[in-house]
């Protein structure tokens, strides 16, 4: 019920948002010599205030159209190249150029916790000059109709596994926080089975693989309440008339509110300053704070089932470091990865997963040998600092890329057909 209020709510404010809107553009019109003044800049500052509190903000575009591969400019082609239900898997086509040595190909699986795969466009961006790169861009939940099923844990480490096949030998993967598990967990399943299409190497970013290590606000709540709990509070059915309707969901909204309830003294602190910008007519800090909350305020909603098996097998049970995770009922063994090279990347002020929680990879990853093995404290930088901004950039990114170059195996090139829900073409 409280996802159809909220839905209701945002309709019943459309008008008042589109008449603001409209009074903004006349108050910010350069025609009108209002506009001029502090007055009319303050009343064009205000309803834009009140216009982007009140919005819905859609997913973004990753807008990447060319990328630096040496010292020439080339061009970037989105497009994509494998698809399920919940999930497309985007290719960065470089228009590379000719006699230039064939890239590491990199798989970047993006978080699946709320917002959408751009908010690793800074990600991909700092890769592109160096690698041939794929991401993940998994399917808001409500836009999903309720007749392509469930979609849960298992289903998570399937996709990253048929993904891996898909693209071939010699291929990478690097996992930003949420996904870090799954992707340690499709590893240790493949180097069990000897698959062949294994990672070279693996990445882990940022992720909660033991959150019992400097536990922070996150890892607490979930150590508070129990899995009925948040089956009870936070999981409501997709309301009408979106295409996933009468999907149990964990909604966006609510994802958002409690990241931005951990910071919100910053937040409001943000929009202030935000506001005198507009009010100073300084137009280039406004725009940054419109870029970073166009895309942070971005939200999409969650499978219940995979949200529910998440809290419960990663941060209430702490399955993997114990090793008690399943897939597909067997047991996940850590100790199977003997031949996928492991970096580990902590920021030192991350307030999401707490330093040591992602280096617990190296302690029950007992079988990768020690010369292909890294880890990483990036000193200064939170959570976001860990994947994006201009520290990533300078001394983060240049590190996965030397690791990636050092551990590549001999493999064959990127698999070129389009697969969509199951069938080759």
């Amino acid at each position: 019920m409280f996802y159809q209020l909220y839905e209701l709510n945002h309709a019943a404010l459309a008008p008042y948002r589109a008449f603001a809107d409209i009074m903004r553009m006349v108050y910010a019109n350069p025609f009108n010599p209002i506009s001029q003044t502090p007055w009319g800049r303050t009343m064009a500052a205000s309803l834009e205030m009140f216009e982007r509190t009140t919005r819905r903000y859609g997913k973004p575009s990753f807008d990447l159209k060319e990328t630096v591969i040496g010292d020439r400019k080339v061009a970037v082609r989105e497009e994509i190249v494998w698809s399920r239900p919940f999930c497309n898997l985007l290719h960065f086509a470089r228009n590379v150029p000719s006699g230039h040595v064939p890239d590491p190909r990199i798989l970047v699986v993006a978080p699946m916790s709320g917002h959408y795969a751009t908010l690793l466009r800074g990600t991909v961006e700092a890769l592109l000059p160096s690698a041939d790169i794929y991401i993940t861009d998994w399917m808001d939940a409500r836009m999903v109709p309720m007749t392509e099923g469930t979609f849960d844990f298992d289903d998570y480490v399937d996709y990253i596994i048929e993904m891996l096949r898909f693209l071939g030998p010699d291929t990478h993967v690097i996992a930003v926080c949420q996904p870090s598990v799954p992707v340690l967990a499709a590893a240790a399943v493949m180097e069990a089975e000897n698959d062949p299409f294994s990672p070279s190497s693996m990445t882990l970013m940022g992720g909660p693989i033991d959150t019992r290590i400097n536990p922070t606000a996150v890892n607490q709540l979930a150590k508070e309440r129990s899995l009925e709990w948040f089956a009870d509070n936070v999981i409501m059915n997709v309301p009408w008339p979106q295409p996933g309707f009468m999907r149990p969901v964990y909604p966006g909204f609510l994802q958002l509110s409690g990241f931005m309830s951990m910071n919100l003294d910053r937040h409001v602190i943000a929009h202030k300053e935000f506001f005198m910008h507009l009010v100073k007519n300084d137009g280039e800090p406004a725009e940054k704070h419109r870029d970073f909350y166009d895309e942070y305020l971005a939200v999409m909603d969650l499978t219940a089932e995979f949200y529910l098996q998440t809290v419960e097998q990663v941060f209430i049970k702490h399955a993997l470091p114990k090793g008690e995770l399943v897939h597909r009922g067997k047991l996940v063994d850590p100790a199977a990865i003997r031949n996928v090279a492991l970096l580990t990347v902590e920021g030192e002020n991350d307030d999401i997963s707490g330093v040591g929680q992602t280096q617990a990879a190296q302690t029950i990853c007992v079988n990768i040998p020690d010369n292909m093995r890294m880890h990483y404290l990036q000193p200064d930088v939170g959570h976001y600092g860990v994947f994006n901004g201009s520290r990533f950039r300078r001394e983060i990114a240049p590190r996965i890329v030397n690791f990636v170059r050092e551990h590549a195996r001999t493999g064959k090139p990127a698999v070129k057909r389009v697969i969509k829900g199951g069938k080759s073409s």
